[in-house]
């Protein structure tokens, strides 16, 4: 959805700009998002390969096997990124949520709590922990759809919070919280109050949900000109929370400056 090169092709096959985006933080980082043509993906009910790199259902865990280089602006050495991540969701939800009455623009929750296993081989960390699967899908470019969105997600003692808003294209606005039980049951909530949060370096707004509408950015993972994710601490329904939360702000997207820019950032491998 953020491919320079599906749009200017005029968004014919979304299949021919196809790729798999990994962030890796800390003192390790990477960053691989190479965009491959549609002879270099193949796919089927439990199966997507997009070059090297693949994704099986294997019973109920995903198992993505990465096979990829860094391309991380002002990096010339484009490292290997090679390893394996496997996502065991604890239940799935099949409900969809329209971000805009038309419903041109949907948002699913298929997995609001999983397990992770992350074992790299290059570069060599490891580690296990919480996870989140979610997914996107709409019928027209997200900078037509939206100015701007704001999106957290928690996991609480039993379940998860999500909490997404934002400004539609057309100024109107969207927010909800939605609480999954354990069961991936979801269920609309009240509204937690605004918490403002300091912009990121490259001044995108951030915004979040709290009890107390006071919450505290503990990291920032990714800053760019118009996406920041962060790691935050909060409060909702009466826990203590760390958050992971994202702002994405598509007018700055939608300039040319930044769509010169992407190419650094996403580059295309064309055979």
């Amino acid at each position: 959805m953020f491919s320079p090169y599906y749009k200017a092709s005029g968004r014919g096959d979304p299949i021919d700009h196809s790729c798999l985006n990994i962030a890796l933080y800390g003192p390790n980082h990477r960053w691989v998002m190479t965009e491959r043509p549609g002879a270099d993906v193949s796919r089927d009910a439990r199966n997507l390969r997009i070059g090297p790199s693949g994704m099986r259902w294997d019973g109920d865990v995903l198992e993505i096997d990465i096979a990829e280089r860094d391309t991380r602006l002002f990096n010339p050495f484009h490292r290997p990124v090679r390893g394996k991540v496997r996502v065991m969701p604890e239940a799935l939800n099949a409900q969809s949520f329209a971000l805009d009455p038309r419903e041109d623009h949907v948002w699913q929750c298929m997995a609001p709590r999983a397990r992770i296993e992350v074992k790299m081989d290059e570069p060599g960390v490891s580690w296990s922990g919480n996870a989140y699967f979610d997914h996107n899908r709409g019928r027209e470019p997200l900078e037509s759809g939206f100015r701007a969105w704001h999106w957290s997600r928690a996991h609480m003692r039993r379940g998860a919070v999500v909490c997404y808003e934002g400004e539609r294209g057309d100024g109107s606005v969207f927010a909800s919280a939605i609480r999954f039980d354990r069961n991936a049951v979801p269920d609309e909530i009240d509204l937690p109050a605004i918490a403002s949060l300091p912009r990121s370096r490259w001044q995108v707004e951030r915004r979040t949900r709290s009890e107390i509408g006071v919450a505290k950015v503990r990291r920032t993972w990714e800053d760019t000109p118009f996406y920041a994710r962060s790691e935050l601490s909060s409060k909702l329904l009466g826990e203590e929370v760390v958050a992971v939360q994202e702002s994405l702000d598509m007018r700055r997207f939608a300039s040319p400056v930044v769509q010169f820019m992407l190419p650094f950032r996403m580059p295309r491998r064309t055979a």
